[in-house]
């Protein structure tokens, strides 16, 4: 049987018809850089009829990849939105980035996203960044469907693939189909719910038959159909029995009971193709209808209460009170700031007043746009699962809950990364100066990992980010987007300062007499180190009669605040525990700000008795080398202060899992091709802080202190 699908729908106002909840699908797209996340979205919006030709990575000229930055280099740096249409369902795509760099955008993306899109290369299969976005959708339990992509590569391997996602993984991949054909032989693929070959007929992709199974799959092809009834068969009892007695199975039967097991993020559909070359996208998006949820199969979304600090849950409906969480700001050159948003429950028209619940902020929404990557079109009201970008919202920032102001929820928020890497910029004329200060403010807005500071002993501005291509691109941004040239100084290591050993019983006063009121304060605290990692932990074992309650917040406050500069160089403190031992105060005199500066005096002490270290960021490098560079490539990791964890062999090359210190590997990407004659690859990104040798730890607190 031929079947062909011309690209086109009917759009008689598709835009603004309201689509059951159950036909509307909110979906990321995620996967390792360069595996084809931005070319399969292309496709995507080709076969549903968004877009009328599609568009080429390499060519620079994908709708998704907008920004001049993505298409010079041919990466996604910014997460986009878009709506399409599928099957009488709507599917909100967000086309995310895969370098490590701009991984908050997947964070972002999927926290408000119901389900995913996990695309492999199919010769590389999981990649180090793969098991990030992984980890991140675990953590916010979002359903997925794998993609084996890049069939038609020479070393594609689907099986592989699979093994690898059962290796490194918990979740149970079950394959959906199986490739017809392999590298430059690949044809289409084998449906194992319909039990059919699937064979493209034209290089567009729009036109396929469905065929007898080749003989030489057969076998194959039933193994698999069995372990996939098997499997699906522990998720619905009708099924089971079914398959048990041996009858025929209905194909919706399976579908269903494949689609619990979805839902319940402990199996994921695997699919294949080669979306560059037209091949497998339209049954993946079958797959994103039968397998991913719809806003009404997720839970209810959870919050609490603003100041009564209970419990609060909004349903998937638009009867319930308007609740939805921006995720994302971007500044638009056109209309300014706008604000994405996902509608959890109810509804919201444009020029609606509205609560920011996070900073207890009363905004009026200007307008509401749906967007279609950088392209915008009016919406009168945005409903329940709807994915919308705000304008006219001035204190509104990632990671708030807008909400009806009579029924108030604040939602979750994120927890972004700390940045890594630092590097001074200054503005080249005078011109520039204000220029500068308001575009980095801009971009801050934008990227909560990236972040701005004044150094107070240099009077320098410190920008900091996720790695040298986060900051590449900001500074290029600066240049074309706010028209500020400035020079920018080299890459500084961000390091943090802890402590070795507790320091116990140290006091902290202050007390000043002036001709009124003084002011009085005096702690005793302890301190200890926490395992890397743990952060900041304040314990109070004080009576009442030494500090009494209502100073203890402001001891905490006086403590963190005290954190932010360390003794040896000044770099922030992290993994201690603060313990409020005991104190005293004054009837009259003893006030917040005394017990504040008390608490910042006794930690500053406490420091310098706990026997302070330095730590540095280490980067975990994957490293791709043929075999008559890995000698070569190891004895340059060894150089750099690194440590080889494990060798992997695929097929001709070598993979090399190494931990680097991050001040070794600025400029690595050239040095590692000049080693290897082009031949490696390599992927960085941040795993944890370690001790600095302390050897260098003095040359390096020297330095700072500007002692040479």
């Amino acid at each position: 049987m031929k079947v062909t699908t011309t690209g086109r729908v009917d759009k008689a106002d598709r835009e603004a018809e309201r689509f059951p909840l159950e036909r509307v699908r909110n979906i990321g797209i995620i996967s390792h850089i360069d595996a084809g996340k931005t070319t399969t979205t292309e496709r995507i919006l080709y076969y549903t009829g968004k877009t009328y030709k599609m568009g080429e990575v390499d060519e620079g000229s994908t709708v998704m990849d907008w920004m001049v930055q993505e298409q010079e280099r041919g990466i996604t740096i910014t997460s986009a939105a878009t709506t399409c249409y599928w099957k009488d369902h709507r599917i909100n795509i967000i086309d995310t980035p895969g370098h490590v760099d701009f991984t908050v955008e997947v964070e972002r993306s999927l926290r408000v996203l119901d389900g995913a899109i996990a695309i492999l290369d199919a010769v590389h299969g999981v990649e180090p960044q793969t098991e990030t976005v992984w980890r991140q959708a675990d953590h916010y339990r979002v359903p997925r469907i794998c993609y084996v992509n890049k069939m038609d590569r020479v070393g594609a391997d689907f099986f592989r693939c699979l093994e690898m996602l059962e290796a490194k993984f918990d979740a149970k991949p079950v394959a959906v189909q199986l490739p017809l054909g392999t590298e430059g032989d690949f044809e289409g693929c084998v449906d194992l719910l319909e039990m059919k070959a699937i064979r493209y007929l034209d290089e567009l992709g729009t036109t396929w038959e469905w065929t007898e199974i080749p003989g030489e799959l057969r076998e194959m092809a039933d193994f698999y159909r069995t372990s996939l009834l098997e499997t699906a068969a522990l998720y619905d009892e009708e099924l089971m029995e079914a398959y048990l007695a041996g009858e025929e199975i209905p194909l919706e039967l399976v579908r269903r009971a494949l689609r619990r097991g979805s839902l319940a993020c402990e199996l994921v559909p695997v699919f294949c193709g080669a979306s560059l070359r037209n091949r497998g996208v339209q049954p993946l998006l079958d797959g994103v209808v039968y397998y991913l949820p719809s806003p009404l199969d997720v839970p209810p979304v959870q919050g609490f209460h603003p100041s009564k600090q209970t419990p609060e849950v909004r349903r998937a409906s638009d009867d319930e009170p308007f609740c939805a969480l921006a995720f994302k700001v971007m500044s638009d050159p056109y209309v300014g700031k706008l604000v994405y948003l996902r509608v959890y429950s109810g509804s919201v028209k444009t020029g609606a007043t509205v609560l920011n619940a996070t900073r207890d902020r009363k905004e009026r929404i200007g307008r509401l746009l749906q967007m279609h990557a950088n392209h915008r079109e009016e919406r009168e009201t945005a409903r329940t699962g709807d994915i919308v970008a705000a304008v006219g919202l001035k204190e509104t920032f990632t990671g708030d809950t807008l909400c009806v102001p009579h029924r108030p929820i604040v939602l979750e928020s994120m927890v972004f990364p700390e940045p890594v890497i630092s590097v001074a910029i200054e503005p080249r004329t005078k011109a520039d100066q204000d220029r500068l200060s308001e575009a980095l403010e801009r971009i801050s807005e934008e990227d909560p990992t990236f972040q701005v500071k004044l150094d107070p002993e240099s009077g320098q501005t410190i920008i900091s980010g996720m790695g040298e291509l986060h900051l590449e691109i900001i500074v290029d941004r600066l240049m074309r987007e706010f028209g500020v040239e400035a020079n920018v100084g080299k890459p500084q290591v961000s390091y943090r300062e802890t402590i070795s050993r507790p320091a116990r019983g140290v006091e902290g006063k202050f007390i000043r007499q002036t001709g009124g009121r003084g002011q009085y304060g005096h702690v005793i605290i302890d301190v200890e180190p926490l395992p890397r990692g743990e952060g900041f932990d304040f314990q109070n074992r004080a009576g009442a009669h030494q500090v009494p309650r209502e100073f203890v917040p402001a001891v905490e406050d006086g403590i963190r605040g005290a954190m932010e500069f360390g003794v040896l160089a000044g770099y922030p403190v992290v993994d201690v525990r603060v313990i409020l031992m005991g104190g005293s105060y004054h009837e009259v005199d003893s006030s917040e700000l005394a017990f504040r500066a008390a608490a910042a005096s006794a930690f500053q002490e406490a420091l310098r008795k706990a026997e302070p270290l330095l730590l540095e960021p280490i980067m975990k490098v994957t490293l791709n080398v043929t075999d008559e560079y890995v000698g070569d490539v190891i004895a340059d990791v060894n150089s750099r202060r690194g440590k080889v964890e494990s060798m992997e062999r695929r097929d001709n090359y070598q993979v090399i899992t190494a931990f680097v210190p991050l001040a070794e590997t600025f400029g690595y990407a050239t040095d590692l091709r000049s080693l290897s004659q082009g031949r490696a690859t390599h992927h960085m990104q941040f795993s944890h802080y370690g001790e600095v040798p302390h050897q260098l730890a003095v040359e390096i607190i020297r330095r700072i202190r500007g002692e040479y």
